[in-house]
């Protein structure tokens, strides 16, 4: 899976961790159990299986650290650690139904107080839980989120008052997630389903709050989900339930299966499973092709949508088949997406350009008589590649500046009329980017590694560090507002302005650079995989992890002040008052 962001706001990685506190569900779980006095009778109060009570108790005791309940009694009766959270579960439910009481009554009145007799550690807890519902007074969207957060990565803004954006990350259960790509739409689905933007209060009219977006959506959904499938389902329910402000296409992988989700309107979307031998690109529009409907509301083995797709099609006219439509293959592109003069100069020529540089002799992409063209609306959504992908053929291909045909901005053959035609992928815009990596073959400890690249794609390099951790090299993770070559978000941007500018003499160097560090990269990660395998301990795992981390860093902030020097170097020669003389 991977992803770059358009943006020129200086960015950082980072570590999440989510506030350990009590799940509401599972205290209710534990409580029925108790007062059932067994776990078959409690199961049949609460309308689950046996099996799923079952391993709900089991996540709470994994959560406390300790059993709660002997279940070798007749009733079943609580350890000491069972009777301390039963405790604590009462207190919650007595400070939870309080809080609802009191927000009640202050609902007609514009001012009001409320006092919780509440310790620092018990509020830190409950608060995550309880605050959502006291915030739905205020003028944004709350989203009330599970009890049981993971720590994950992200890639945020660096600049407070920005926003977060996480962007992509992985969560400790290794599966990873990435929102950054606004795609496009067409004016039928918009007038059917409109999105749900913000409206301040003015004129005498309400305010009408707003939905969620970009910003939100890693927060809402990466820490609370255990597979990719999890993320859709999730995701689906909180874009049915909230709307959405944007067009948005968002991936999400684990070590079995990536998804593919992308939004339609304000409340719906589809979403399709990348097929095991397949590869997807995806620029800045809709690009979901066939969809089976047949399968998205039955099995759902490979396709997933909104619970009203089927009406909301109908209702509006979106299909566009000429034979009344077929569930098995709608054509989810022609009815949601778009094919305007504006994606054929910025959209449709990268997803081209990237499937002619895997699939070179699968079609014929040149010429008068070519099966595709960068402007044609047809480009396969996925295809299966001549040959596996690597790491490197993936950060070439989002690094590419159509090199090879007459749109290279760069080219120094052919008439130059076509030049910068074309929205070329590697871009002076390009904030990061991310290629999120799993791993089956690698120990569990250290599956997840996340690829990172900061600046023009074209001059950048990608590096790789491992996400089951803690803690962040500072290096990656100082970014400041201030100009730095002491962060690699700055020196990486200031490498790719002096090369762009300095092309001819400083592609060498660009190319020496990305290849020490990514070979130099691959050297460390099998370093301590080996190490990895030996480790059973989490807390020894992460510490061992974050020691590779830090090394990796070490060795890519070497290799980019010894590259920024080089381009540097060849610039300064080609400044306009350069000269130069023998002293003979």
């Amino acid at each position: 899976m991977l992803k770059y962001r358009d943006a020129n706001d200086p960015v950082s990685f980072w570590f999440w961790k989510g506030v350990p506190h009590m799940n509401e569900k599972h205290m209710q779980y534990v409580l029925t159990v108790l007062k059932e006095g067994s776990f078959t009778n409690a199961a049949k109060k609460l309308y689950v299986s046996q099996p799923s009570l079952s391993q709900i108790i089991k996540t709470a005791e994994s959560n406390l650290g300790a059993p709660i309940f002997n279940r070798s009694t007749d009733p079943i009766t609580l350890t000491p650690a069972g009777q301390l959270y039963v405790e604590a579960a009462r207190q919650v439910t007595t400070i939870s139904t309080n809080l609802v009481k009191q927000v009640e009554e202050l609902s007609n009145e514009e001012f009001g107080k409320i006092r919780l007799g509440i310790s620092v550690q018990r509020g830190m807890e409950l608060l995550p839980e309880l605050y959502p519902r006291f915030k739905k007074r205020f003028p944004h969207v709350e989203i009330e989120l599970p009890g049981d957060p993971m720590k994950f990565t992200a890639v945020p803004n660096a600049i407070k008052g920005k926003g977060i954006w996480a962007a992509s990350g992985v969560n400790e259960k290794n599966v990873g997630m990435t929102a950054t790509e606004t795609i496009t739409s067409n004016a039928r689905v918009l007038g059917a389903d409109p999105l749900v933007k913000l409206q301040p209060a003015e004129d005498g009219k309400e305010e009408i709050i707003g939905g969620i977006g970009e910003e939100d959506l890693v927060y809402i959904t990466l820490p609370y989900i255990s597979s990719a499938r999890e993320g859709v389902i999730r995701l689906g329910s909180l874009l049915e339930k909230y709307g959405t402000y944007e067009m948005n296409g968002i991936a999400f992988q684990d070590v079995n299966e990536i998804w593919w989700l992308e939004t339609i309107g304000g409340h719906h979307w589809i979403a399709k499973r990348v097929p095991d031998d397949r590869y997807v690109v995806m620029p800045n529009q809709f690009g979901i092709d066939d969809f089976d409907l047949n399968d998205a509301f039955s099995e759902q083995n490979e396709h997933m949508c909104s619970s009203d797709l089927r009406e909301f099609i109908a209702e509006n006219h979106l299909d566009l088949s000429l034979n009344g439509g077929n569930g098995s293959h709608f054509d989810a592109r022609a009815a949601f997406g778009s094919h305007s003069d504006s994606d054929h100069i910025y959209n449709t020529p990268r997803a081209w350009f990237m499937e002619r540089y895997f699939n070179p002799k699968t079609k014929k992409w040149d010429g008068p008589d070519a099966d595709y063209r960068p402007e044609s609306d047809d480009i396969p959504w996925s295809m299966v590649p001549e040959k596996k992908i690597t790491v490197e053929d993936v950060k070439y291909a989002l690094s590419s500046h159509f090199q090879g045909t007459p749109y290279d901005p760069y080219a120094k053959s052919g008439d130059g009329l076509q030049k910068g035609k074309y929205r070329a992928i590697g871009i002076n815009r390009n904030d990061f980017l991310a290629l999120i990596q799993m791993r089956p073959g690698a120990p569990a400890n250290c599956q997840a590694v996340q690829w990172l690249a900061f600046a023009s794609n074209a001059f950048n390099t990608l590096v790789p560090f491992y996400a089951a951790v803690d803690e962040t090299p500072e290096y990656l993770a100082n970014t400041t507002k201030e100009v730095s070559t002491e962060n690699f978000y700055w020196s990486a941007r200031m490498i790719a302005a002096m090369a762009d500018a300095s092309f001819a003499k400083s592609a060498i160097h660009i190319e020496r650079y990305q290849n020490a560090v990514e070979a130099k990269g691959h050297a460390l990660l099998n370093k301590y995989d080996k190490e990895a395998a030996k480790v059973t301990d989490p807390a020894e795992s992460r510490r061992l992890l974050e020691e590779a981390n830090r090394e990796i860093a070490k060795m890519l902030k070497e290799e980019t002040g010894n590259t920024l020097d080089h381009v540097l170097f060849e610039l300064s020669n080609s400044m306009k008052n350069a000269f130069s003389r023998s002293d003979a």
